[in-house]
């Protein structure tokens, strides 16, 4: 009984360093294709002004706009508790001032998690009829975005905001690769 107690540990193991490693090399990897349409996740607003971390994400979604890899940008985020304004108003707002015309921009603000934002981008590209995406966000997230594209119909590529705070403090993103080592193998199993 204790070895395969033994044997079952050492299997778990095994498995969640897999999806570290995982996680860690799609952090890494820009890549970034030809889509209809580039999907940005939303990150925390100040009174209707992008937080570090989403206007890195923000930033580079607009560079791979303005490099024709995609027609639309869709920004998603919902409204957080205590807050007027969404997400993905607030990030549409500041593409706009960074010269991106209005009508290349669209906002899904029905989403307060990442697979309901994914749903959402998901569900507003099929009804243009595309199906390709570029997920934008920070690198630790985008297996899972990945996943839970791929499980909605799309057919999705990842391209790491690079200058995001949380990836040159290499302790926070320390923390995030590995909840995202636990989060990732789930949205793969489990998510709808």
């Amino acid at each position: 009984m204790r070895r395969v107690v033994v044997l079952a540990v050492g299997l778990l193991a095994l498995c969640w360093l897999a999806s570290l490693v995982a996680v860690v090399a799609t952090a890494r990897r820009d890549d970034a294709a030809p889509a209809d349409a580039i999907v940005v996740l939303g990150a925390a607003q100040y009174n209707g002004r992008p937080s570090p971390v989403f206007r890195a994400r923000l930033d580079h979604a607009a560079a791979l706009f303005r490099r024709g890899l995609a027609p639309l940008v869709i920004v998603t985020g919902g409204v957080g508790t205590g807050e007027s304004l969404s997400e993905a108003v607030v990030g549409r707002d500041y593409l706009m001032t960074t010269g991106l015309p209005a009508s290349a921009l669209a906002t899904e603000a029905a989403g307060h998690t990442s697979a309901a934002s994914v749903r959402a981008a998901a569900t507003h590209l099929r009804a243009l009829g595309g199906r390709r995406v570029i997920l934008v966000s920070d690198g630790f997230h985008l297996l899972r975005l990945r996943f839970l594209a791929r499980r909605l119909g799309l057919s999705a590529t990842g391209s790491p905001a690079p200058e995001s705070p949380i990836t040159s403090h290499s302790r926070a993103e320390l923390g995030y690769l590995l909840a995202e080592s636990l989060k990732a193998p789930t949205a793969l199993l489990f998510a709808r």
